[in-house]
């Protein structure tokens, strides 16, 4: 039987957690371009090694980040997302994002 252990609700079977694929840092988002946007939604390295990903322990809904060997499929470590994530980004919609009407 293959572990994983939550920050949240510590060490469960691994058929109660999701994938959520590998983390990328955001770009900026009043900066970045379509281009870039589009790169950070679909293109992803893929790379043999140790990566950190997304992971959602299922029962609970707790979304948290895991840094595993691809090569060796050994979790290093799991831990919250607020390690990463400091601070809340609001997106504030502006009128061309909208769609302007009149």
């Amino acid at each position: 039987m293959k572990l994983l252990t939550c920050p949240l609700n510590g060490q469960r079977n691994i058929t109660e957690f999701t994938y959520g694929g590998e983390y990328h840092p955001m770009p900026d988002h009043q900066q970045a371009t379509s281009r870039e946007w589009a790169e950070h939604v679909f293109f992803h390295d893929n790379s043999a090694g140790v990566v950190i990903e997304w992971w959602c322990h299922s029962a609970s809904s707790y979304w948290f980040l895991a840094e595993r060997n691809t090569i060796s499929d050994q979790i290093l470590r799991t831990f919250p997302a607020d390690e990463i994530f400091r601070e809340r980004i609001d997106f504030n919609p502006t009128p061309a994002d909208q769609g302007e009407r009149k």
